[in-house]
């Protein structure tokens, strides 16, 4: 019996041994070891991806840095959640890792940003059709793509703080920024972190960003500004008149607008929308002494449409105000008289051939009774 033991227990000491020599430990590493993606850790990749020296050159000859910031990708939107690297870096099955097909620095970033879409691809379907996407796809290498916007290790909150949106926008659109910087719109935000104002995105959208140059974009324009200066609630915190969308579309240049957004809003209109006498990025008050509305700026504004305005002509437009018998009382009563004339006028006529049928049709009965 000690012998059938004993025999048993150099049998299973052989299996061991044989065990430990051919089956690779799971904490194995080094080239031969290939570990499932999606189960490595990050602390893994950041034993190597944690020195600011490792980079690899491009056959572009530039230097692709490779350091990744620990601290700052545990408070990114991704370290907050626990995504591990390969959530992103699908390729990367063990060490060392496959050649990269990229040519520059530009080229990995257009072949990495596609990765998104497996989080995030109601975003990712929406900027297909955006400007940006649109610029891509005709051979812009430049136009913006979901990193170039939200970073690849540090994405966060893009609304917190709410002034990182143009800051964000600047990196491509600097003039723009600059324009924007100085408006009303844009001091409020930026320097007094003002939540009210538009941004970059209020207007031009988040990820279907569509051509502002277009005439269906110019069109619409208008319901755009109207979003918030027909906000009554917001209007009143800056003394600001609601009636301006009112004002606007009564008038001549707005009702053609009106008009042309309704029936054909792919076909250019000559007739100006608000950006078109208030600016666009570089929109001020009217009492800034650079504002395209500014009494003393307001001839030349007119000009661009009217070259033959005359010092006189911008007295004709009311600045978006309601006529009162203390302002503009002329044009006031004018409206008052039209608006009782003509209801007057109408139903004085309605009620005229009212009784004309009455009578007739007592004619005709008093002739058949008399018969």
């Amino acid at each position: 019996m000690q012998q059938r033991w004993f025999s048993l227990l150099i049998a299973l000491s052989v299996v061991a041994i044989l065990a430990i020599v051919f089956v690779p430990s799971a904490n194995a590493g080094g080239p031969e070891s290939a570990p499932n993606p999606g189960l490595v850790e990050n602390q893994v990749c950041l034993s190597c991806h944690s020195s600011k020296q490792l980079s690899m050159k491009l056959p572009s000859g530039e230097t692709l840095g490779l350091y990744t910031d620990e601290a700052a990708f545990n408070k990114s939107a991704h370290g907050l959640q626990g995504q591990r690297c390969t959530a992103c870096h699908t390729n990367i099955t063990g060490y060392p890792h496959p050649p990269t097909t990229a040519r520059d620095i530009r080229d990995f970033s257009l072949q990495m940003y596609t990765i998104c879409r497996q989080c995030h691809d109601k975003e990712y379907q929406a900027q297909l059709d955006s400007n940006h996407a649109t610029a891509l796809a005709s051979g812009n290498r430049n136009a913006a793509v979901c990193t170039d916007c939200h970073t690849a290790h540090t994405a966060s909150n893009p609304n917190n703080p709410r002034s990182r949106i143009p800051q964000t926008c600047r990196q491509c659109h600097s003039t723009i920024f600059d324009q924007y910087k100085g408006s009303m719109h844009g001091a409020a935000l930026l320097d007094q972190s003002n939540p009210d104002v538009p941004t970059c995105i209020d207007c031009h959208g988040v990820h279907k960003i569509a051509d502002p140059t277009t005439n269906k974009f110019r069109l619409g324009s208008v319901e755009l500004c109207s979003k918030c200066h027909t906000n009554k609630a917001l209007m009143k915190r800056y003394n600001i008149s609601t009636n301006v969308l009112n004002t606007y579309v009564a008038d001549f240049h707005g009702t053609t607008v009106e008009m042309f957004e309704k029936q054909t809003p792919n076909q250019p209109t000559n007739k100006p929308v608000c950006y078109d006498c208030h600016g666009v990025h570089d929109i001020r008050s009217p009492q800034d002494p650079k504002s395209t509305v500014m009494k003393d700026n307001l001839l030349k504004t007119c000009q661009q449409c009217h070259p033959d305005a005359t010092t006189d002509f911008p007295s004709s437009w009311m600045s978006h105000y309601d006529a009162s018998p203390t302002q503009y009382p002329a044009v006031y009563y004018i409206n008052l008289f039209y608006t009782i004339l003509i209801p007057v006028t109408i139903g004085g006529m309605g009620a005229f051939i009212l009784l004309d049928i009455v009578r007739r049709i007592l004619n005709r009965f008093q002739k058949a009774g008399s018969a």
